[in-house]
């Protein structure tokens, strides 16, 4: 794959060219040559007024591959992640069976070879994510599983999560905790507040997310070990975080962009694709999140990215299921927070890498061509069309965005969108 990119504005603060506008020239892959001005007998692109930065990286997502391949499978899912700037995703355990040996971990490593987008499995911490038995870790993490957690099932044994920690320290894996104490969060859909009031719900206290957040940094601190929260979402969860690292416990968390720009107030219409885990919180929590953001207290922004077909989501909100498709709008969501693209990129491609382990890519020659171009001023629709997903549960299809993905290049593969 050759390609000139003309007159890119570069973001990237471990390249010596970031801020800079520049020409980058790429042959089979590899950035050969930056400077002012390239020519070249090759394909070109104008990025002029454009941005262009490393390829973003998901630390939370699902595809569905293997056995749940009619919500989307690995070639649906990577093409909606590279549509959405992704040229790395952390997958999620939460499949039929779950990843929870070296075999699912091989296969899906396997499985994802070639593609523009690498693919990072990321283990069971307990045997079919029962929150029983510890899984087989170290096997998995030989594999390459990247880090260990039951997805979207809490670990209710404290027993169990200490054991973990313990365990995956020794070969300096992260274990990630999707904090919720089950017992008090119960059956409801819901935030507890003034909406789940006037809706007549049950709703889920934040207690439920903050005693689990309080419990596993007990845990962290007194096996010293490394854990990572996932999608945090209230105003208290962002102070113990906080504390925390003030502390100096090795602790890291994200956040859905999702949850950066909607409130519980979503909710008056039961539209049950704004149905997620955690909920949808409200404005007094938002603002917490986009000030733990900007205080790097929350360290990366996730797409949680949770296909369903229609029958799970185009019933009613009761029934529905929790989830929405976030590859392709998560930097629109979080450009609509009022985050700065140095922001952004150091929460959508930096710090996930380094959470993961995984080497940083750099707009440098010699490098391998891991890079997004986007306009963060473009407007364009989201639609069923457009929609690079084999599914279609979100609230964004239909609405006009801000902030457009225009080309996606890694590993020697292409994306340009046709928007």
């Amino acid at each position: 794959m050759n390609l000139l990119i003309k007159s890119a504005t570069i973001v990237d603060p471990n390249s010596s060219f970031n801020q800079q506008v520049a020409d980058i020239l790429i042959k089979n892959g590899t950035i050969t040559e930056i400077s002012k001005a390239i020519n070249a007998d090759v394909e070109i692109f104008d990025a002029t007024g454009k941005q262009l930065s490393p390829g973003f990286f998901d630390l939370n997502c699902n595809i569905g591959e293997p056995g749940l391949e009619t919500k989307e499978n690995l070639q649906t899912g990577t093409a909606a992640a590279a549509a959405g700037g992704f040229t790395g995703i952390a997958l999620m355990p939460n499949t039929q069976p779950p990843v929870h040996s070296k075999s699912e971990v091989e296969y899906l490593i396997n499985r994802a070879k070639g593609n523009l987008v690498d693919v990072y499995p990321l283990g069971s911490l307990s045997h079919k994510r029962e929150g029983k038995d510890l899984a087989e870790m170290y096997d998995m993490y030989l594999s390459g599983a990247k880090a260990f957690t039951d997805g979207n099932r809490p670990v209710q044994d404290a027993g169990l999560m200490e054991r973990a920690m313990l365990y995956t320290k020794g070969f300096e894996a992260t274990v990630f905790s999707y904090p919720e104490d089950t017992a008090i969060a119960g059956k409801a859909k819901v935030n507890e507040g003034e909406m789940s009031t006037l809706l007549g719900m049950k709703g889920i206290p934040s207690l439920a997310e903050e005693l689990m957040i309080a419990r596993d940094l007990y845990l962290a601190e007194y096996t010293d070990s490394k854990i990572h929260f996932s999608t945090i979402s209230t105003i208290r969860s962002v102070e113990l975080i906080r504390d925390a690292k003030r502390k100096g416990l090795k602790v890291t968390c994200d956040v859905a962009a999702h949850h950066l720009v909607l409130t519980d107030e979503a909710l008056a219409g039961f539209d049950s694709l704004y149905k997620v885990k955690p909920p949808l919180r409200t404005s007094a929590d938002v603002k917490a999140l986009i000030k733990g953001l900007k205080d790097g207290t929350i360290d990366a922004i996730v797409s949680q990215h949770t296909p369903h077909e229609i029958e799970f989501k185009d019933v009613e909100f009761e029934v529905a299921e929790f989830g929405i498709i976030g590859f392709q709008t998560t930097l629109c969501l979080a450009l609509k927070a009022g985050l700065d693209i140095d922001l952004i990129i150091q929460k959508l491609v930096v710090n996930p890498r380094n959470i993961l382990d995984v080497e940083v890519p750099v707009i440098v020659v010699g490098q391998k061509a891991n890079l997004v171009i986007f306009d963060k001023d473009a407007e364009w629709v989201y639609s069923k069309k457009n929609n690079r997903s084999k599914s279609y549960n979100s609230p964004y299809i239909g609405q006009n965005l801000k902030g457009q993905v225009l080309l996606t290049c890694n590993n020697n593969h292409l994306f340009k969108s046709n928007i």
